[in-house]
Order: C-alpha cells, then sequence, then structure tokens
C-alpha cells in the first residue's frame, strides 16, 4: 500500500473550522487510497471504493500535506501558505503545534494516523491502515514539563485495554524537538 505523497498533483482545500474540504473528487480518492482524509459523509469507507463527492480531513492532515506540497490551503476564501494553516489550526485546536509534531513523527515513520476521540486518545495509529486492520495504538500526547492528570492516564489505560490496544504516551519538548514514546501494559495484580 503506498502511503507517500509522491506524484500526487497539488490540490486547493477550503479550511473550515477544524477540518479540510477537497472537493477534486479524482484528488481526493487517490489521497484517500494513501490514507488520507475520507469521503465526507460515509461511515466506515473502504480503501478500495472510489467515492463522490466532496473530501474531509484533519488539519493534521492538511498541514501535513500542505508542507509535502500536495495541498494548497484556502482560509476565508484567500489562498494561505503552510505557516498561515498552521497559525490558524492552532486557534482552532488546543495544543495543535505540540500534537502536529507526533502527527508528523509518526507519518514520516510510515503509520497511519487517525483521531483518537472515540477512544479518549489524541490518536488512533495503524501499521496498515483502517478498513484492513483495527489500530493497534492509541496516542495520548503530553507537552514534556506540563503535569499530568493521573486519573487520565488509567482512564485511557481502561479504555484501550477493552479495545485491546496498547497506550502509547508521547512526550514532545519543543525547546530539544525532541519526543519520547511511552508504551504502557495493563496487568492485573
Amino acid at each position: 500500500m503506498d502511503c507517500s505523497t509522491q506524484n500526487l498533483e497539488p490540490v486547493k482545500a477550503i479550511i473550515t473550522g477544524t477540518k479540510a474540504l477537497i472537493l477534486d473528487e479524482r484528488v481526493g480518492n487517490e489521497l484517500f487510497k494513501r490514507f488520507f482524509g475520507k469521503p465526507f459523509g460515509v461511515q466506515k469507507p473502504k480503501p478500495e471504493t472510489e467515492y463522490r463527492g466532496p473530501f474531509i480531513l484533519s488539519l493534521y492532515e492538511a498541514l501535513y500535506l500542505c508542507k509535502q506540497g500536495v495541498l494548497k490551503p484556502l482560509i476565508h476564501g484567500k489562498e494561505a501558505t503552510c505557516s498561515e494553516l498552521e497559525e490558524y489550526a492552532k486557534t482552532e485546536i488546543p495544543e495543535f503545534d505540540v500534537k502536529y509534531i507526533v502527527y508528523e513523527d509518526l507519518r514520516r515513520r510510515g503509520y497511519i494516523v487517525r483521531s483518537g476521540l472515540k477512544f479518549g486518545a489524541d490518536f488512533a495509529v495503524y501499521e496498515i491502515g483502517p478498513g484492513y486492520e483495527h489500530a493497534p495504538y492509541v496516542v495520548m500526547v503530553a507537552r514534556a514539563g506540563k503535569e499530568m492528570d493521573p486519573i487520565s492516564i488509567v482512564r485511557i489505560g481502561r479504555v484501550s485495554h477493552s479495545v485491546r490496544k496498547k497506550t502509547v504516551l508521547a512526550i514532545v519538548d519543543l525547546e530539544l524537538k525532541t519526543i519520547n514514546y511511552l508504551v504502557f501494559k495493563w496487568v492485573k495484580l
């Protein structure tokens, strides 16, 4: 499965709220086959199916594709740079800068990264891709030096354990530009 952004033609995306909308079906389908975005209004889209209509991406995906030269953002009807998209995303999503660093790192490592909201996490991470497997990991992102509520760690662990996923805590140090990944294993005592 090709998840790279090579040989993709640039496409305009309308940025609205916390999403990016691609109207070009051909490019939207090509991005979807590479595990970016999904067809709008389709609950569980299948990777091999061609879809009609617009495609919707997260702001993480939009910024990543912008930096790859594949996406040209339109914010408030005007073409924007990747830096302007990033600044916009920071106003829409708390801790976007910290979470985006983890998103980008995981994508570069070959993982497929989706929202982890339904698991109470920041990201659900796939090795092969949605539609082919269940996400083996859920990732919580934390800023280095910032205090974490221990209850939130237990909560994510309980949820991830019940759905058979490994819990990963990604600790980002913005000054050092490092990410430390901690994988939790839950044991019965």
